[in-house]
């Protein structure tokens, strides 16, 4: 499990991204906003994708981003393009793709798409990312390994 959340939504996401927060720290994590803190519909979501993206790569073994948007593909986007992130995009249907993403990928940043699934099911999903331990077979290691190789 890890230490600290790092979360932050555009302007798709910034509802549910405050209900997100609270939920979390009941569970006994430590959540850290990274924005934006006030609403704006024209916020850019590279800006604050970046910064959960940096903030996971101060510690990956500790540290995890969640991101809360429309779709989820753009800060998906944005975040692996930072070596070291492995960022899963989850907007609906069965949270065994997130699930996977944890237990084959060890991804280390989850972005939700607020557009194309329930709240309810956006929070299940990320309760089940965040529950959910790396594998750490060999042969996902490898592949993860793999990854971190390329240029």
């Amino acid at each position: 499990m890890p230490n600290i959340i790092f979360i932050a939504s555009d302007h798709a996401g910034f509802e549910l991204k405050n209900k997100l927060i609270p939920h979390l720290q009941k569970q006994g994590f430590k959540v850290v906003d990274k924005g934006p803190f006030t609403y704006v519909e024209t916020d850019d979501y590279p800006d604050f994708a970046s910064l959960v993206a940096q903030e996971v790569l101060k510690n990956t073994k500790e540290h995890r981003g969640i991101m809360v948007c429309g779709s989820g593909q753009g800060e998906g986007m944005v975040a692996n393009r930072f070596k070291g992130i492995r960022a899963a995009v989850y907007y609906g249907g069965s949270s065994d793709v997130v699930k996977a993403s944890r237990d084959h990928n060890d991804s280390n940043v989850l972005a939700v798409g607020t557009r194309f699934a329930k709240e309810k099911e956006l929070i299940d999903a990320v309760d089940v990312w965040l529950q959910t331990p790396f594998s750490n077979e060999e042969r996902h290691i490898r592949r993860i390994r793999k990854i971190d190789q390329l240029p």
